[in-house]
């Protein structure tokens, strides 16, 4: 049963001329990206981070984004031979509206990452419009297998989710191809209960609340097992839950991501472990779109992997306001937004070696461990265009 999901309409206004794209003074882009490990010297911030984050009253949100609002950029007027909908009528075409699932609700409906930011900026809308579409549908799921319900039911023509429940999907039968990669360093922090286990070799004979069918899972797993930790057990949690769960001592230990893990460290939750000790246990997040959808609308992943690609470019151009803008996604300040979801994390090709290599790895790994039904070979999944 697909739990409770928040669904906005971002939908494209009709031109009144050309448009503009906005300008501000900076840097510009450079082109080479950080070294990977930088992920541990975050953590080596993480106690500053985490007491900071514990001065962010609750309901508060950082300071708005300036320019667009959601949908708000209008697309280039459309020439005499255009269809109705705006597409040339001799080139690719996709539907007039596109329905699109993301991971974690939030007050402005929007994900986080290039996908969020181009939807928020209207770089995306855009971009689409000359090839006919006019709205987009997005609808935000608690967790992965919830998404990928509505995937298999139809409901969705695609979506990104972590890698983990694409690939149970997949392995369940789901009609899905795989389209990108959009981040291959998704880090997952394991945290005990006030004074209980102190090390990983204490949660033996422990209980530990997880997302189940999650990347956290994964990661779990794949360290208990690694320590040769045996007679635990695993409840499914979503995080708010789990958080709940460890404060009353239901549980002695949970997984967690992103802010709210920093949030339970600078409240004095011990961090027994995180994946940048494990880089080979990281998670990586994907987009997916149903082979229904891909049947009618082949050029889609191209397209959409194209004004991405534009979105990121511009990104990178104004880090400011898009940290403000994810704060907001997030309900933190920029600066820790920054922290937990820098730039430099954000994939700027759909694919590469070494994000393929950590999902086969991670495919294998559900397989062995007879979490994932079926098996089945990556280059079957993978879309590549």
């Amino acid at each position: 049963m697909i739990q409770g999901r928040n669904r906005q309409t971002i939908e494209i206004k009709q031109p009144t001329g050309p448009v503009r794209a906005e300008a501000e003074g900076g840097a510009e882009n450079r082109s080479a990206k950080p070294d990977p490990r930088r992920r541990v010297r975050r953590i080596g911030a993480l106690a500053l981070a985490a007491a900071a984050l514990l001065l962010v009253a609750a309901g508060c949100g950082a300071g708005k984004s300036g320019g667009a609002t959601p949908g708000s950029a209008s697309p280039t007027s459309a020439s005499p031979g255009d269809s109705p909908g705006g597409a040339k009528a001799d080139g690719p075409k996709l539907p007039s509206v596109l329905r699109y699932g993301f991971i974690g609700a939030n007050k402005l409906n929007l994900p986080r990452g290039a996908e969020g930011w181009g939807l928020y900026k209207g770089i995306i809308q855009e971009a689409l419009a000359p090839y006919g579409v006019t709205k987009v549908e997005l609808t935000a799921f608690p967790n992965g297998p919830d998404q990928s319900e509505a995937l298999i039911s139809g409901r969705l023509d695609f979506g990104s989710l972590g890698d983990t429940p694409a690939i149970l999907a997949r392995s369940s039968g789901a009609k899905t191809r795989l389209i990108s990669q959009n981040q291959i360093d998704m880090l997952s922090y394991l945290i005990a209960k006030k004074n209980g286990p102190t090390s990983i070799q204490d949660l033996k004979g422990k209980t530990i609340a997880v997302q189940k069918g999650s990347y956290m899972h994964r990661y779990l797993v794949g360290l208990l097992n690694k320590e040769g930790v045996t007679g635990y057990k695993l409840v499914h949690m979503l995080s708010a839950d789990g958080e709940a769960a460890l404060a009353r001592g239901d549980v002695d230990a949970m997984t967690n991501s992103g802010v709210n893990a920093l949030k339970l460290i600078g409240e004095g939750y011990p961090l027994l472990d995180d994946t940048t000790k494990h880089p080979e246990l990281y998670g990586t997040s994907v987009t997916v779109a149903t082979e229904a959808f891909l049947a009618q609308y082949p050029d889609f992943p191209k397209l959409w992997n194209e004004a991405r690609l534009k979105v990121l470019e511009e990104l990178k151009k104004h880090p400011d306001e898009y940290y403000a803008f994810l704060a907001e996604v997030l309900n933190t300040t920029p600066d820790i937004a920054k922290q937990v979801y820098p730039i430099e994390s954000i994939e700027e090709q759909p694919f590469r070696d070494k994000g393929l290599k950590l999902l086969d790895d991670t495919k294998q790994f559900l397989i062995e461990e007879k979490i994932a039904t079926k098996n089945f070979e990556l280059k079957d999944w993978q879309l590549t265009y």
